[in-house]
């Protein structure tokens, strides 16, 4: 049976704990990471069907490799993979939410160099709110819980 924790690790509430006292993730986090995994295959999908249509809608000359473009797509479907593995037990598989929060900070930094640099226009960054900037407050909790929930075992000489 659950039952909720009112303890503090880190500063943070861990959420829920079993009667066995080892953490246990929110729901949310399960709801979050399928919705992430699925908004993933989903545009992942998209990209390697229609390749050009991003270029045409952000106006933009299309590129003479569209395949580079459809593998990025097969990246980010392979990401709605590991976010859906990882909806089922968010702490143990935390590397993957690490992995994921990192592209998700890191492609819209590499998005405003190229912005300053005159090399893309503003209008390509279309996505960058649905596909990196939504997801940093629930990764990052994700992430921030598991590392309580850890510590938190270790001290009891467990692991979660």
């Amino acid at each position: 049976m659950w039952a909720w924790f009112d303890g503090r690790t880190c500063g943070k509430t861990v959420g829920l704990m079993n009667t066995n006292n080892s953490p246990r993730p929110a729901g949310w986090m399960k709801t979050v990471l399928l919705v992430a995994g699925i908004y993933n295959l989903v545009w992942g999908t998209w990209v390697i069907l229609f390749p050009m249509v991003g270029f045409d809608l952000a106006g933009m000359p299309r590129p003479n490799y569209p395949q580079l473009w459809q593998c990025i797509g097969m990246i980010v479907g392979v990401y709605g993979v590991g976010y859906i593995i990882a909806a089922y037990d968010p702490y143990r598989h935390w590397p993957i939410v690490l992995v994921g929060l990192l592209g998700k900070i890191f492609g819209p930094i590499g998005f405003g160099w190229n912005v300053a640099q005159g090399v893309i226009p503003l209008t390509a960054g279309a996505t960058i709110l649905t596909n990196d900037l939504i997801w940093w407050w629930p990764f990052g909790v994700i992430l921030w819980r598991a590392l309580a929930a850890e510590r938190q075992s270790a001290s009891r000489g467990e692991s979660v």
